[in-house]
C-alpha cells in the first residue's frame, strides 16, 4: 500500500500560482497512477488532473489543461499538480489519490484506493 501526504496549499490573489505536492511512501509507488481532486465547501469532490505510471496525462477539462499541469517525479516519491492564472472558483481542498490498477478512467473517486488528508487552497479575488 501507499501513504500520501499533501502540501504546498496556501492564499494566493486571482491570477496568482501555486504548485501543490504529494509526497508518497510505500512499494510499488512508481507503478501507480495517481490523480488529484477538489472539494469545495458544500459541492461533490470533482477530478482534477491524473497521471500514469509511464507519465502520460488527462485533465478534467480544456480549462484545467490550460493552466494546470500533473508531474510525477519518482526520485522523490512525489506527484506535483501546477497550478496557474488562478480563479476564485479553483478555492477547495485539493486531495491527492493513488490507484493500486489502471483499468479505469481514473475521472472517479471510485477508481482510487489511497487517498492524502487535504490541502487547502484559496484564491481571492
Amino acid at each position: 500500500q501507499v501513504q500520501l501526504v499533501e502540501s504546498g496549499g496556501g492564499l494566493v490573489q486571482a491570477g496568482g500560482s501555486l504548485t501543490l505536492a504529494c509526497a508518497a511512501s510505500g512499494r510499488s509507488y512508481s507503478t501507480y497512477p495517481m490523480g488529484w481532486f477538489r472539494q469545495a465547501p458544500g459541492k461533490e469532490r470533482e477530478f482534477v488532473a491524473a497521471i500514469r505510471w509511464n507519465g502520460i496525462s488527462t485533465y478534467d477539462s480544456d480549462s484545467v489543461r490550460a493552466r494546470f499541469t500533473i508531474s510525477r517525479d519518482n526520485a522523490k516519491n512525489t506527484v506535483y499538480l501546477q497550478m496557474d492564472s488562478l480563479k476564485p472558483e479553483d478555492t477547495a481542498v485539493y486531495y491527492c489519490a493513488a490507484a493500486r490498477y489502471s483499468s479505469g478512467s481514473l475521472r472517479n473517486s471510485d477508481d482510487y484506493n489511497y487517498w492524502g488528508q487535504g490541502t487547502q487552497v484559496t484564491v481571492s479575488s
